[in-house]
């Protein structure tokens, strides 16, 4: 499990430093993991892209809060998306988990995405990242860094393949945010949800 340091730093340091690193979520019946292989970080109320930009609500609460906590959102009245809170408390940046590469409970994964034709899809996109892992609204807030988590990523050394940095996805309504390149992931994985987007390799 990650010590709350590693989560207090700017969101664009710990995006790129989640990559390689593993999800882990503890189930009664199992345990869900995954290789983080693809990130956009979003930076504070500056950044128009994020839920932030306009200031602090009931629904963007916890990426004000303290860093290494969860902020999981529900969007077009469907889905729901992981983040990791980031920076200082009171700064509300946060980096959200786009795509994993599942390690162990695949079977419940496939279990909950029936859809998915192969298992590259199981978890290739923020949306089927929550729902292949069981994560919803009740997470929102979850304190990453408890010794008692059921939700936190750790390190298992696994690494990372080349890393590119591109525009974050869906955000055109930011203006010049929208082409800022925010979005990291492991050129080598499968998994990633969106390429051809290229900026440049990191």
């Amino acid at each position: 499990m990650l010590d709350r340091s590693f989560y207090a730093r700017p969101a664009l340091d710990v995006a790129r430093d989640l990559l390689g690193l593993v999800l882990v979520r503890r189930e009664a019946a199992a345990t869900l993991a995954g290789r983080i292989v693809e990130v956009e970080a979003y930076v504070g109320v500056n950044d128009r892209a994020s839920h932030a930009w306009r200031g602090k609500t009931a629904r963007n609460a916890a990426m004000f809060g303290p860093p290494g906590h969860a902020y999981v959102y529900f969007t077009y009245g469907m889905h729901w998306c992981l983040n990791l809170v980031t920076d200082a408390e009171g700064v509300p940046a946060a980096v959200l988990l786009r795509a994993i590469e599942p390690l162990e409970g695949i079977e419940l994964m496939r279990a909950r995405r029936p859809k998915a034709r192969k298992d590259a899809q199981l978890t290739s996109g923020p949306a089927r990242l929550c729902q292949a892992f069981g994560i919803d609204g009740s997470f929102n807030g979850a304190d990453l860094c408890a010794p008692d988590a059921s939700l936190y990523v750790e390190d298992r050394g696994l690494g990372h393949g080349p890393i590119v940095a591109a525009p974050r996805v869906g955000v055109d309504y930011a203006g010049k945010w929208a082409r800022e390149p925010f979005r990291f992931y492991d050129a080598a994985s499968p998994f990633v949800s969106v390429r051809g987007t290229e900026v440049s390799p990191q």
